[in-house]
């Protein structure tokens, strides 16, 4: 609080953001409006608790910390370096690890800049690497490329080549890997994918890492709560490094985290790799308010009941992946073993782009998604659905199978728009679903309202939705 010995000049530093900024409060209402009054189902999504939240926003922001704990560039961080030793208990403590036989690093701003520390660490440049392909549910750090293009740092400084699914059954090809693996000689093959909806088969992945000499490394953003909670098998058996993203199925802040080996044939440095890796060679100064959140949601994944959660996560993923199936439609693998869902909607005639223009207008936020067999990765020909968000919004099966049925509702409305609109351009297929007066517009008006209702019955983290009120900005439909 000012008082009144504060110049002017520092006034501001003590009022609040509405006072100060209204723009930016009002977006921010807009926001927490936005995901109270819709359904997310977008699989890289979550909602972090209120005590992450706190964390976050703290004053811990204040703090320039570049280097490590006890060994830093400037002073005053005797605090910081209690929390990021905690920080780091506590992701070893989550992931049930011992300290003698893994390390972490938790100062990585994101999975992406995890990942490209951990390849510096790993390789040098023009090295070689394979990784799921991108239309097959890999990653664009994995290693991803086009014919014209190479898109991401671990294509343009690494030689990159990619494994596939089996066409037929589009389970991960281990055979096909291994066969390439020996052709190919990667130095390091990455596991995990952003829209793969089994599990992996580490040992398998291991064999073949040992016998061309490379390095083995888990890409677990996706998957990492539900390894953690122990619903999935355990990358850390098999692997010299593993990588995640905090944000997902580990519910907490949007960061990265690289666990690394330390008494393995491969682990000889690779502790200093790693952190030399991440700091000074990929960024600066960690955001040691992120590192708090971060450890208050490990915090969270050490309870019992966060693996009450993650069971949740997967049971409703399956119950979506039923229903979806009862109705008709088809789904790569045929259901699902995670979090996570891949629709194909090619055989009956939609893109995902359409469907997921359709959904938002409906207040169903999902993502157009390749699956196997697209020609590109730009026009995908799937959509890709998630349950961890709603079930932080305390969803179960029954609920579950409400989401379904607004799904198939979403995708029968795509198909009459498609056809009012005459042809299959976006743009077309979007002015029907947008024309006030339209026997689609009308549709979709009608399917919003009862999603909305729908969504508005669920308690939202980090907001009290008890006091919620509509914002500036955002007109009631009904």
């Amino acid at each position: 609080m000012a008082t009144a010995a504060t110049p002017d000049f520092n006034k501001d530093l003590y009022a609040p953001l509405a006072e100060i900024d209204p723009e930016i409060q009002n977006i921010i209402d807009k926001e927490t409006w936005r995901q109270f009054s819709g359904l997310e189902l977008i699989a890289s999504e979550n909602l972090t608790s209120r005590a992450t939240l706190e964390a976050n926003g703290s004053i811990l922001t204040n703090k320039y910390s570049e280097g490590l704990p006890a060994a830093r560039y400037y002073g005053g961080n005797e605090y910081i370096d209690e929390l990021e030793v905690l920080c780091r208990e506590r992701a070893l403590k989550a992931f049930n690890l011992d300290p003698a036989k893994w390390g972490v690093n938790v100062q990585p701003y994101s999975g992406s800049t995890a990942n490209f520390a951990a390849l510096t660490a790993l390789l040098q440049p023009q090295d070689r690497l394979m990784g799921l392909g991108l239309p097959d549910g890999g990653h664009l750090t994995h290693g991803y490329y086009t014919a014209k293009k190479k898109m991401t740092a671990s294509s343009i400084y690494f030689q990159s080549f990619p494994y596939a699914v089996d066409p037929t059954t589009h389970l991960i090809d281990y055979a096909g890997l291994q066969r390439q693996a020996k052709i190919f000689k990667p130095r390091l093959i990455i596991c995990g994918a952003s829209a793969y909806p089994r599990d992996w088969d580490y040992a398998t992945l291991k064999k073949t890492a040992d016998a061309e000499g490379a390095y083995l490394m888990a890409d677990i953003a996706h998957t990492s709560g539900l390894i953690a909670a122990q619903t999935l098998n355990n990358p850390f058996e098999f692997c010299d490094v593993v990588t995640t993203t905090t944000h997902k199925t580990l519910r907490g802040p949007r960061a990265g985290l690289i666990f690394f080996k330390k008494d393995g044939p491969n682990s000889q440095d690779l502790e200093k790799r790693v952190n030399d890796a991440v700091f000074p060679a990929c960024q600066g100064g960690p955001h040691n308010n992120t590192i708090a959140a971060v450890a208050t949601a490990l915090l969270q994944v050490s309870q019992p009941s966060f693996k009450a959660y993650a069971k949740q996560v997967i049971v409703n993923a399956q119950t979506l992946a039923s229903v979806l199936i009862e109705y008709g439609y088809k789904l790569q693998t045929g259901g699902t073993d995670n979090h996570l869902v891949l629709w194909d909607l090619r055989p009956i005639g939609l893109t995902g782009s359409k469907v997921e223009k359709v959904c938002d207008l409906l207040g169903i936020t999902i993502n157009k998604n390749a699956v196997s067999g697209d020609a590109s990765a730009q026009t995908p020909g799937g959509i890709r659905l998630g349950t961890s968000a709603l079930t932080s919004r305390n969803m179960t099966e029954e609920d579950i199978k409400s989401v379904a049925g607004f799904l198939h509702r979403a995708v029968q409305l795509s198909l009459f728009l498609q056809k009012e609109a005459g042809s299959k351009l976006l743009k077309d297929f979007i002015r029907v679903a947008t024309t006030e007066g339209s026997a689609g517009a009308a549709q979709v008006k009608e399917l919003r309202k009862d999603v909305v209702q729908f969504a508005r019955k669920w308690p939202l983290p980090g907001a009290d939705v008890s006091t919620l009120q509509r914002p500036a900005g955002i007109e009631e439909e009904f």
